[in-house]
């Protein structure tokens, strides 16, 4: 699974998100509560814009001079499933090569220090852990194939 190499063609800017050739959604644990839902789903945000900075468009000016930073152009619909269909959604994904996927395991929200999650990670096997959040991204027909008709995150 690799990050999904995007292209000029790609990268439209002028068009609605529901034209875009790229999706990408965030899939939150819906038994979690608001902070920590919100907390996972930027940590996925964080994790997809380090790995993929073309999918976020150019800084804007307002009418007055102030600058904005760049947002997604592509979007990023953020929904929810239980526990059991996100580590579904995750075996599924895993096995797209045209898909980037990023987890959040559990530890990442109980381990106050990097280094304690990641050796905590190293510890315990794939079929063990428990998911917070997944984010796709990949080609459109892809991705929705894969959500279904996950609900939006309430």
């Amino acid at each position: 699974m690799s990050v999904p190499q995007l292209t000029d063609e790609d990268v439209r800017t002028d068009q609605s998100t529901r034209q875009a050739k790229l999706k990408w959604v965030i899939v939150v644990d819906e038994e979690l509560p608001a902070g920590r839902a919100v907390n996972a789903a930027a940590c996925m945000a964080a994790a997809v814009g380090r790995a993929m900075p073309e999918l976020l468009g150019p800084d804007g000016t307002d009418g007055s001079g102030a600058g904005h930073p760049g947002l997604p152009w592509a979007g990023c619909s953020i929904l929810a499933a239980g526990p059991e269909a996100l580590r579904e959604l995750r075996a599924k994904a895993a096995g797209k090569d045209d898909l980037y996927l990023i987890d959040m395991p559990g530890q990442a929200q109980t381990s106050r220090v990097y280094d304690e999650y990641l050796d905590s990670l190293a510890g315990t096997k794939t079929e063990d852990l428990d998911y917070l959040a997944l984010s796709i991204v990949g080609p459109r027909n892809k991705v929705s194939k894969l959500i279904g008709k996950l609900p939006l995150l309430r």
